[in-house]
């Protein structure tokens, strides 16, 4: 089932990069930036973190909570985090099933070989948990200016 902008988000619950228990719950009342990407530390998803980085004060001002989901365990965020001085919370999905919710875990292809993995893809979500956007087209340079424009 595709996720569609004007339906609830689905719930989730999993780790943090410091192990806390996060749901998408417990953020009813804010806006949040929820980012699927594919691996920590690579050139792309690197590129992305940075630019949201650079950006977070503005985010943050437009009222949004940013949290990153990779299927990368806690300790792989840890270090991204901390190399690239990320001032929002990565969401460890190890066992896929935060992916599975939102249509991200998906059939992929490079040099004609078939694998599973995450679509980059960008659901904001309004204040009552309902998609307000879904960014499946993301430029990574500029992602920032995708949400709040």
């Amino acid at each position: 089932m595709a996720i569609e902008v004007g339906q609830e988000a689905p719930d989730f619950e999993t780790k943090d990069q410091n192990g806390n228990t996060v749901r998408l719950s417990d953020f009813k009342g804010k806006k949040v930036v929820l980012y699927f990407y594919p691996k920590d530390n690579t050139p792309g998803c690197t590129a992305q973190a940075c630019d949201l980085r650079n950006n977070y004060e503005a985010l943050q001002k437009a009222g949004y909570v940013v949290l990153g989901v990779s299927s990368d365990s806690e300790k792989s965020h840890q270090k991204f985090i901390q190399k690239y001085e990320l001032p929002f919370s990565l969401l460890a999905d190890e066992d896929k099933s935060v992916h599975e919710k939102y249509g991200t875990w998906v059939e992929k292809s490079m040099y004609g070989r078939s694998y599973m993995g995450t679509a980059r893809t960008t659901f904001i979500i309004d204040e009552t948990g309902k998609i307000s956007q879904i960014i499946d087209k993301v430029k990574t340079k500029e992602h920032t200016n995708q949400i709040i424009n």
